[in-house]
């Protein structure tokens, strides 16, 4: 497989593992918490900071459990206001970096370098952030295209790659030689092995449903109500994979006639005669013969109920007959059969990302994806819960889709938000607050109603390091310091929050379970309260259970020899942070 390298490569290949741990600090002002709760990190999050350092913050608790990912990184097209700042500690790093800490300049061929090094950490944490069965989308545009998708083979593995998609925009941008009206969208999945299938709802159906209900609520003749259907396929240029259905039944049904002459050029089908339900003559039999066995082709004539249409043709059974037998017979597919086909490699929408946030914020945002095309994508997955993730979170267009998916469809999906700007609260997270609550503006009914919901909005916290708790400078609460120790101790993150115990019991793998005896006072650790005694042993031991336990405590007062006799590990706060092998 080729490989990707770039200046800096050497530096950045494994800085997400230095990138330190954070707190996630609950902002309850600015949160929306469901009425009767409190703010809560298991709700659907929205994290003002650096998005780095927020992705290792999350890690603690949805390593390996995020189902789906999209971003929307900078395109680095040489006019946008991204700098590349990550706290890499080397001198060559740090003195090529000081060169242009400035927005990068179009002119300078090392933007491409300083991009590729402000991508790679990113990826490197989504990808363990990512589920085995989850999948990632990022958009791009011609700039970054080709590295993208070199970094992504690299960190995803190329196995994994499952589509280059183009969003059709329809609208170019000034461009002085070609009118660009196109972007693209990377497609990879954490394991390409377990089988995966991206299925797209045919465009325009909830409006085709819509006109459909108006059309049967009023009575309108079927003759008529089929010519209202073709003005609706007109107007909007729908693809033949929606206009093909253009005939109703009498509930307002819509179906259409499928071709069932043999499809191959190269050979031939069975050759029979269908006789015609009114002329009871053989009808004309394909050139090359027909799709099915006559066995098949008769199970589905039922000529004993034969249905004449208002234009003089018949239906018998799953079976449409012109109205004589000159022309050849055709299948019967109902639309809502086939309302889904697999997702197209061509997406297109209109760019009307900023049309959308009309209502939604009082500020104005640049470029925000269309609602549309996000839509598009996460429903593609077919994941109807879990959580969905954006560390470039914008405007909050991803936010807004999973929403409004679970209010098509009751599914329950969350979403996790990451935007380092000061708009974070002010534009991202006012959308949501809107969408959840209503806009009375709104022509949607739906959003004029509200979609209901809530999220808990974070701040980035201080770093949890070994200098600063021995100090007591920062000690995080005991929430945090769990779910940190758990994760670098087992590799696995923690599920839910943790809560202080009487046994101290933090969380277990399918080897280990995990003790803390710590309380956020600088007191306590340097007091007898925060050593591992025979009170506590009683407390973990009453646990009863076979797996190795590991303990995280300040002090012990009995010997690690009589400790594994127990099947108990010390671990001493803050020096023995560590992650076991194997675990």
């Amino acid at each position: 497989m080729p490989t990707l390298d770039f200046k800096g490569k050497q530096y950045i290949y494994s800085h997400h593992h230095s990138v330190p741990f954070r707190e996630l600090l609950v902002d309850g002002k600015k949160s929306l918490p469901t009425n009767g709760k409190s703010a809560s990190l298991d709700d659907n999050l929205i994290i003002h900071g650096d998005n780095l350092h927020a992705l290792k913050a999350l890690m603690p608790h949805y390593a390996g459990k995020i189902k789906c990912i999209y971003i929307d990184p900078p395109y680095n097209t040489g006019n946008e206001g991204w700098c590349y700042n990550d706290n890499v500690n080397s001198p060559l790093m740090k003195e090529w970096i000081s060169k242009n800490a400035n927005p990068v300049d179009k002119e300078d061929m090392q933007r491409h370098d300083k991009w590729l090094c402000m991508m790679y950490p990113r990826l490197k944490l989504l990808h363990e952030l990512l589920a085995d069965d989850g999948v990632i989308f990022v958009s791009i545009d011609e700039n970054e295209l080709c590295n993208l998708r070199l970094l992504m083979d690299e960190i995803f593995g190329e196995i994994n790659f499952i589509e280059h998609l183009v969003w059709n925009k329809r609208v170019p941008k000034n461009d002085k030689f070609i009118g660009n009206i196109h972007e693209y969208v990377l497609v990879f999945v954490k394991d390409a092995n377990l089988g995966h299938k991206f299925i797209q709802r045919k465009e325009g159906i909830p409006y085709i449903n819509e006109l459909l209900a108006s059309l049967k609520r009023k009575k309108i003749p079927i003759p008529e109500a089929e010519i209202e259907i073709k003005k609706l396929y007109k107007k909007n240029n729908y693809d033949r994979g929606i206009t093909l259905y253009n005939s109703l039944d009498e509930d307002y049904k819509l179906w259409g006639k499928i071709n069932v002459s043999w499809p191959n050029g190269q050979t031939y089908g069975s050759r029979y005669d269908v006789l015609h339900p009114k002329t009871n003559k053989p009808c004309k039999v394909p050139e090359r013969g027909w799709r099915w066995t006559k066995e098949t082709f008769d199970s589905l004539l039922d000529y004993e109920n034969i249905k004449e249409l208002h234009d003089g043709s018949f239906v018998c059974g799953k079976i449409w007959f012109a109205k004589d037998e000159n022309t050849q017979p055709s299948s019967i597919k109902y639309l809502e059969e086939v309302s889904e086909f697999l997702l197209r490699s061509i997406i297109g929408t209109k760019s009307e990302g900023s049309v959308s946030l009309k209502g939604l914020t009082d500020e104005s945002f640049d470029y925000p994806k269309p609602i549309e095309l996000i839509e598009i994508l996460l429903s593609s997955t077919d994941i109807d819960e879990g959580i969905f993730l954006d560390s470039f979170a914008g405007s909050g267009t991803t936010a807004h889709a999973v929403m409004k998916l679970n209010a098509q469809d009751g599914g329950n999906r969350k979403f996790i938000l990451v935007e380092m700007e000061d708009y974070a609260d002010t534009i991202t997270a006012e959308r949501v607050r809107r969408v959840i609550n209503g806009v009375p503006s709104a022509k949607d009914e739906n959003l004029k109603a509200g979609l209901g919901g809530s999220f808990t909005f974070c701040e980035l916290g201080n770093e949890i390091s070994i200098e600063k708790i021995i100090t007591g400078e920062s000690l995080p609460d005991y929430s945090a310091l769990a779910s940190y120790v758990f994760y670098t101790a087992t590799g696995k993150s923690l599920d839910g929050e943790a809560i202080e115990k009487l046994d101290y019991f933090v969380g277990e793998t399918d080897l280990y379970e995990v003790y803390l005896i710590y309380k956020p006072d600088i007191a306590f650790l340097r007091g007898n309260d925060s050593a591992l005694n025979d009170l506590k042993l009683k407390a973990i031991a009453a646990r009863n259970s076979k797996k190795e336990k590991l303990v995280f405590a300040t002090a012990k007062y009995r010997g690690q020899k009589e400790l594994s006799t127990q099947n108990i590990t010390f671990c001493q706060l803050p020096y023995t942070i560590h992650k076991v092998v194997g675990a």
